[in-house]
């Protein structure tokens, strides 16, 4: 049995069908790429192969201009004894100058590697005597500096008062690291700001990733600084180093759910163009690398005291900050 003719509406179908009634197509989220090659390019460790060739080049450089040095001295005393013994006091001061400057990149390895030792002795101190261990400990590192002098002057006069080792590790935590917790929250979110600020308005492809690259690594120092780690140009790249590493492994650098939610809730990415949305999530990639170095950096862990929120930094880091954070004008009357 036939069921008559179908009628269908062509021009109903048409007008769906044109291009400018059709919805737009989504675009992905800002993935935050000057970050993520940044941590990655300070992440990455040559090859040990890489590392041995290294090390003989730099050898044989420093080998091939101290003979050339030599030469030039003596050839110079040989033919102007006086020209020849200002090389020689110059060559004298260049090289008391390096050694200089190794000994203070030694003393700086030595101070993050006892920032490190009070990490482990702090998560290790189970009774009452190593407490007053790390305390006692802490108390030296901060001796003298202007900062922490009320909480170390409250923490001397009550310690002996203290009959609980979580308790004192707490109290020290309280009077010595507030204060320091919240400088290195201001670098953070000055940090936030530069590289949000800086991924956005520059238009070239590399410049972004060395901006940010420079922007974290000085923010690293400052927190490595402030906690009473301060370190030298080696020493600055290998708590760099120690920091991306840990945020690459844990996955930390990717862009997720959580992080979209601390830029506003993820509705500014919307209403922002694409080069403003990857500056701001730049910035907040850049407050969990802060987060990250103040917990490698931090004598103590976090227990007393809570953790830095990733969301509170990039709020107040950025308020302002392409329409981010801007509070709505009040009602007219």
């Amino acid at each position: 049995m036939s069921r008559g003719p179908v009628y269908i509406d062509l021009d109903e179908e048409a007008e769906a069908a044109r291009p400018e009634t059709a919805p737009p197509v989504p675009e992905s989220l800002p993935q935050g790429a000057a970050m993520q090659r940044a941590a990655a390019l300070a992440a990455r460790r040559p090859s040990p192969l890489r590392r041995l060739f290294l090390s003989f080049l730099g050898a044989l450089l420093v080998f091939a201009l101290s003979v050339a040095a030599w030469r030039w001295v003596e050839g110079l005393v040989l033919a102007y004894p006086l020209l020849g013994l200002i090389a020689t006091v110059l060559v004298t001061g260049t090289v008391l100058f390096l050694v200089l400057l190794a000994i203070k990149e030694l003393a700086a390895f030595a101070r993050l590697g006892r920032l490190e030792e009070l990490q482990a002795a702090a998560a290790s101190a189970a009774s009452l005597a190593e407490a007053r261990t790390v305390v006692k400990s802490l108390e030296r590192l901060y001796q003298g500096r202007a900062d922490v002098a009320w909480g170390l002057d409250r923490l001397k006069e009550r310690e002996d008062d203290i009959m609980d080792g979580p308790a004192l590790m707490a109290m020290a935590e309280r009077a010595l690291l507030e204060p320091l917790d919240n400088a290195a929250r201001r670098e953070i979110e000055v940090s936030a700001r530069t590289v949000a600020t800086a991924t956005a308005l520059v238009p070239l492809a590399l410049a972004d990733v060395v901006t940010a690259l420079a922007a974290n690594m000085r923010m690293i120092r400052r927190i490595g600084e402030i906690y009473g780690g301060r370190a030298g140009t080696l020493g600055a790249w290998r708590l760099v180093r120690a920091v991306m590493t840990h945020l690459v492994a844990t996955g930390a650098v990717a862009v997720g759910d959580d992080l979209i939610h601390s830029v506003a809730g993820g509705s500014i990415l919307t209403r922002v163009s694409r080069r403003f949305g990857e500056g701001i999530v730049n910035g907040a990639l850049t407050a969990r690398v802060g987060v990250a170095a103040m917990e490698i950096c931090r004598p103590l862990p976090f227990v007393a005291l809570r953790k830095p929120s990733v969301t509170n930094l990039v709020t107040r880091g950025l308020t302002g900050l392409f329409g981010v954070g801007k509070e709505p004008a009040p009602p007219a009357e």
